[in-house]
């Protein structure tokens, strides 16, 4: 008996501020014409930097494709590995947005907990890529930096009751080109869906007993 498709929904940032190539669009859309294999249904969205469009348009993503995993893809100009992040944060957000706009309440969801952990083990992700061996360096982090990328992945974890992974990478040739990046993140999405697959196994296992 043939599977259902999975959806994937991968988003990545427009431009702000120094960054008026965004590689994490540049990135996603190397991602798309790789593709994911036949399994997956793969919706790619680039995200405008703008607290409220991030409101708005995540729970919109989350109702529209019931996916399986969300995976979004933000530029960070210190970083110079692939990062992948653990968690989301929802206060402390002080940065304007592309509107020179930030929540007065400087949090995501009001009331919210504290901090969200994805469901996704990011640590048996980066050790299998590290066995891979990837062309790129891909690394562990737990503060995703309290500007719209940070807000946009805890809104995520919200959504989708941790379902959701964030990637952080370094700006294009720095050290790494589109194709290199596009390609990483195949491989990293491939490898979440894994982790997910076989956790939700475990979990069905459990209730079953």
């Amino acid at each position: 008996m043939e599977q259902p498709r999975k959806a994937v929904v991968v988003t990545g940032f427009g431009p702000f501020g120094e960054h008026t190539v965004n590689a994490s669009w540049i990135a996603v859309q190397e991602l798309e014409k790789l593709g994911l294999g036949d399994s997956v249904d793969l919706h790619v969205y680039e995200i405008p930097v703008e607290y409220k469009t991030v409101q708005r348009l995540i729970p919109a993503l989350w109702e529209k494709h019931s996916p399986q995993l969300v995976v979004h893809v933000g530029v960070s100009g210190m970083a110079t590995t692939v990062t992948l992040e653990k968690c989301g944060h929802n206060k402390g957000y002080k940065g304007l947005d592309n509107r020179h706009f930030c929540p007065g309440s400087q949090c995501c969801v009001e009331d919210g907990p504290e901090s969200i952990d994805s469901v996704i083990d990011m640590d048996a992700v980066c050790e299998r890529l590290t066995e891979l061996g990837l062309d790129v360096t891909v690394t562990i982090s737990q503060d995703a930096g309290r500007y719209l990328c940070d807000f946009t992945y805890y809104t995520s974890l919200y959504q989708g009751h941790g379902r959701s992974a964030f990637v952080h990478v370094p700006p294009l040739g720095k050290p790494y080109n589109a194709d290199q990046l596009g390609r990483a993140l195949r491989v990293i999405i491939a490898e979440m869906l894994g982790v997910l697959e076989q956790s939700d196994r475990q979990g069905s296992c459990c209730r079953q007993r």
